[in-house]
């Protein structure tokens, strides 16, 4: 099994007599109000998806992250993990607190231990992340929008929150015992927030030759206007699965966390993630992660050159499309046919036509997944 990333799988779960002790001191514990995404990111720190990191950047981490990405002790770190407060609240507390992290009904989710506070620029993270400073980019608006003090410092996490897709969520700890219990040595991770297409299938399957068993882990979390919503995306997953798929060597499961769109930097960060959950292998596209025209189309495969160490290897594609002459989805390395002859994976052209309530043809998307879509009345993040 291939290690976690930094060598340990971090679990800052407490249970039992563990927690109890926690949720006493929580009632005379400084609160502070955290959204749903950081609340997904609190999770991930304590499940492990986010091994090596046991809680909220420093600001020396924080630092190293935007300048060399990596953690100040050498190990490949891409996007900064932080939690931001207003000056006001940040004021009242105190290295060596301990802070309460709660949900917007109170709930309390779990405890920072809080090692430091430290101000940032915002428009210096915007840059280093996403390589612009456009308020139009959705990851630079939220930077713009973050409070201004970042606190640090590990985490415990007390609870984890419902969700409705609750039965498609392993932890990495769990992956890794279905993978081993499957007799997998190597295990294809597929990052994707849309619904399958034809283009996807391929690539999935071309990976799965390769490899014991192939992972499916679609991204369930806040995502841009425009966007496949989560429950679509799963009940075409299901369908597709359920029809076309070998179901003893595909995995579908989730990862609940926001897209970031940072295009390069996030897939090696999604990579990172996987190899977390026990992945030895990540199928990277064109224009992964990415949004917009931000990013050059292959950035985010040339950016792995730069992190041969990272541990999990990517597996590249460049380039496929429908081909009538073929009668089958090709890359440009094993047809010969003219342009003319290709239908291009367009998500647009595919959205556009579900909007007007068409049919995608079938040498663009399976006819049954189609269906599926379009039972939902509103299938689009508004």
């Amino acid at each position: 099994m291939i290690q976690p990333h930094g060598g340990k799988l971090v679990d800052r779960t407490l249970a039992g007599k563990k927690k109890d002790e926690a949720l006493a001191r929580a009632a005379k514990a400084p609160r502070l109000t955290i959204d749903a995404e950081l609340i997904s990111d609190v999770e991930n720190i304590g499940a492990g998806v986010y091994s090596p990191l046991e809680g909220f950047l420093g600001e020396a981490d924080f630092k190293s992250v935007l300048t060399a990405r990596r953690l100040a002790s050498d190990v490949a770190w891409t996007v900064p993990i932080v939690l931001d407060a207003d000056p006001e609240t940040a004021a009242g507390l105190k290295a060596g607190d301990e802070v309460v992290l709660a949900a917007a009904d109170g709930r309390p989710v779990a405890i920072l231990h809080l090692q430091e506070k430290y101000g940032f620029d915002k428009g210096v993270m915007a840059q280093s992340v996403f390589g612009t400073r456009d308020r139009a980019h959705p990851g630079v608006a939220k930077v713009l929008a973050m409070k201004d003090v970042l606190l640090g410092g590990p985490i415990d996490l007390l609870e984890v929150t419902p969700t409705p897709f609750d039965r498609y969520k392993l932890l990495p700890k769990e992956t890794r015992f279905l993978f081993e219990s499957k007799g997998w040595k190597t295990v294809a991770a597929f990052q994707t927030r849309n619904t399958p297409h034809l283009g996807h299938e391929y690539v999935q399957k071309a990976a799965a030759t390769f490899t014991d068993g192939l992972f499916i882990n679609p991204v369930i979390g806040r995502k841009k206007k425009g966007d496949f919503k989560d429950e679509v995306i799963l009940a075409s997953y299901e369908e597709a699965i359920r029809r076309y798929y070998v179901k003893e060597r595909t995995v579908l499961a989730i990862l609940q966390m926001e897209m970031r769109y940072a295009g390069p930097r996030e897939a090696i960060h999604h990579a990172i993630l996987r190899k977390n959950f026990g992945c030895t292998h990540i199928i990277i596209g064109r224009d992964h992660a990415g949004v917009g025209s931000y990013y050059p189309p292959f950035a985010a495969q040339e950016i792995f050159e730069d992190f041969p160490d990272l541990g999990i290897q990517p597996m590249f594609f460049r380039s496929f499309s429908y081909c009538r002459t073929c009668g089958s989805v090709v890359n440009d390395k094993i047809c010969p046919h003219p342009p003319a002859e290709h239908i291009q994976f367009s998500g647009t052209k595919i959205r556009d036509l579900l909007v007007n309530g068409e049919c995608p043809p079938p040498e663009l998307m399976r006819p049954e997944v189609a269906e599926v879509i379009m039972r939902f009345k509103e299938p689009f993040n508004e």
